[in-house]
């Protein structure tokens, strides 16, 4: 399979001289095409930081980072971006939806950024995306006037707008009732299994890490497990 993401002794640091702490320490890992990954740890483990990093949100301070093949750590804020914007989409804990758009407006916005002005092409991708996650009927609807869980697969969709190798999902049923989790947890698996999308999904909750291929444990700042998941 194809790496989608790799990490070689990336450790990250904040402050400086004898104020400077060292959140994470040495992290190695490889995320190959098609995997559907949990990354879990109590609060304060250095799992943020590590998910701003890997969305290259951040730089680390020491190690390699790749996307895709591309070395990341070095390259310039413009370059940066445009890896970013090719090659990852971003599912939160609160969908971050633009309130005054439209459903369809909210997963045109990657596509907008990428090429400056609407087009015919771009609204055809994000209706089918749309209709993919079950909201095609509420295209128009403005994102204030749709449920919380509609929100959510519209922030998916939107994620997937630029069809992005590797899906970084943090908390992205924490907000929901556990009906809505569901349904949205089985949405990005549809996705996975459909696309073959790499998924990373930072949770707390251990009934949707079990769920997961793949369970990596990150405890103050350090890979101290990392499993195939055999219940799945």
């Amino acid at each position: 399979m194809a790496e989608v993401l790799r990490l070689d002794g990336v450790t990250k640091s904040y402050g400086s001289g004898e104020v400077e702490t060292e959140v994470l320490h040495g992290i190695d890992l490889v995320l190959e095409q098609g995997e559907f990954a949990a990354l879990i740890g109590p609060s304060g483990s250095g799992k943020s930081t590590l998910l701003n990093l890997i969305g290259l949100l951040d730089r680390p301070k020491y190690g390699r980072l790749s996307i895709q093949g591309e070395e990341a750590s070095q390259l310039e804020e413009a370059e940066l971006t445009r890896l970013r914007g090719r090659a990852i989409g971003f599912v939160f804990q609160y969908h971050y939806l633009i309130a005054e758009f439209t459903a369809l407006e909210n997963v045109m916005m990657p596509m907008l950024v990428e090429r400056g002005r609407p087009d015919a092409e771009m609204q055809k991708r994000a209706e089918s995306l749309l209709e993919k996650v079950g909201l095609l009927q509420w295209k128009d609807s403005r994102a204030t006037n749709i449920s919380g869980g509609q929100q959510q697969r519209v922030a998916i969709a939107r994620a997937l707008a630029m069809n992005p190798a590797l899906v970084l999902a943090d908390e992205p049923t924490g907000n929901l009732d556990t009906h809505t989790a569901d349904g949205v947890f089985e949405l990005m698996r549809e996705v996975n299994l459909s696309n073959r999308t790499t998924f990373l999904i930072v949770t707390h909750d251990p009934r949707l890490a079990a769920r997961c291929d793949r369970i990596i444990e990150l405890v103050d700042g350090r890979i101290v497990s990392d499993r195939p998941n055999t219940r799945t």
